[in-house]
């Protein structure tokens, strides 16, 4: 499926109440998830990331909630994906995503997060947020992408994803 209905957000007149990261982190064909612990999206599985704090760059967020959430310090994010989120728990939430195969250490369970490495053929994308399966296979691929997806609760309605900068994207 490439995209369900059409979208019942402006996206031209979308702002964000919220910004966030995600980071996925390679080791060879291994992807680095967690199963979260705490939060929101609590019980699934996902990358390590979470709120951009006031003064921090995307990327610096990332790394710190990584740091955070699973104890490893990475190099080099590559940003993959700005995804702009319409209705979840009744926020607009703005996600930069990152890739790296640059770390050091090895993840440690904290109280916020269980890491699991699995295979990039292998993504539980069944216990993952249902807008995954739509974009984090082009994000393994090494392509870069805007994705816009209204939820209603945890329920997907609609969505569409574009090249990155490619689309008419929302104000950031």
């Amino acid at each position: 499926m490439d995209q369900i209905a059409s979208s019942l957000t402006d996206w031209t007149l979308w702002e964000p109440d919220l910004r966030t990261t995600l980071i996925f982190v390679r080791r060879d064909d291994a992807l680095l998830l967690i199963e979260k612990k705490t939060g929101l999206g609590q019980g699934k599985i996902n990358g390590p990331g979470g709120k951009i704090e006031t003064g921090e760059t995307p990327a610096a967020g990332a790394l710190r909630e990584l740091r955070e959430e699973v104890g490893l310090t990475a190099f080099e994010p590559q940003l993959a994906a700005r995804l702009f989120f319409s209705d979840v728990e009744d926020l607009n939430i703005l996600v930069y995503v990152f890739v790296t195969d640059q770390f050091d250490g090895e993840p440690q369970e904290t109280i916020e997060a269980k890491p699991i490495w699995v295979d990039v053929k292998d993504v539980p994308y069944e216990k993952m947020w249902e807008d995954d399966q739509y974009w984090l296979p082009q994000v393994l691929n090494g392509e870069s992408v805007d994705g816009y997806f209204q939820f209603s609760g945890e329920r997907l309605v609609s969505f569409h994803v574009d090249p990155l900068g490619h689309g008419t994207p929302p104000k950031l």
